[in-house]
């Protein structure tokens, strides 16, 4: 049972899943970068000119306020930091979007290799296979039909 499990890991490393997860996970990092610098320096700078300067990532609503004796804050603020929920927020739909994009792309990409009448595509194998099998399908249900009547 042991060496079924190193064998069934090997097979997965082996087939390059492995791989796509590690690529998947370095380029989502990266684009995690991307996104963030985006939010922080292209969006909420605008944001902050249209509600007169107001700096989202340290907004918070306060529902204790700390006690300062000698230096030292007792009790401690306790504080709802809404500003960071918009910024999330913002990243949430930037991310979403351009994921939604590039499905999007993707999909109209393999529709058009999918389609056997488009010349501009070159269609896979399997499709050209299985557009000829339906096509004698096709011809041969018209010679039943033909030779019934």
């Amino acid at each position: 049972m042991k060496f079924r499990l190193l064998e069934e890991f090997k097979e997965f490393a082996v087939k390059g899943n492995m791989i796509d997860i590690a690529i998947g996970v370095i380029i989502g990092t990266a684009f995690n970068k991307v996104v963030d610098v985006l939010v922080k320096e292209i969006f909420l700078p605008p944001l902050s000119f249209l509600t007169d300067g107001v700096n989202w990532e340290n907004k918070k609503w306060i529902i204790r306020e700390a006690i300062v004796t000698d230096g030292v804050a007792n009790p401690e603020q306790i504080a709802i930091g809404y500003g960071k929920l918009i910024e999330a927020t913002f990243d949430f739909l930037i991310i979403g979007f351009t994921v939604f994009l590039v499905v999007k792309f993707m999909n109209t990409l393999r529709n058009q290799a999918q389609d056997p009448k488009d010349v501009k595509v070159s269609t896979p194998k399997d499709i050209e296979l299985l557009n000829r099998i339906a096509d004698l399908m096709e011809k041969q249900v018209e010679l039943t039909e033909q030779k019934k009547s």
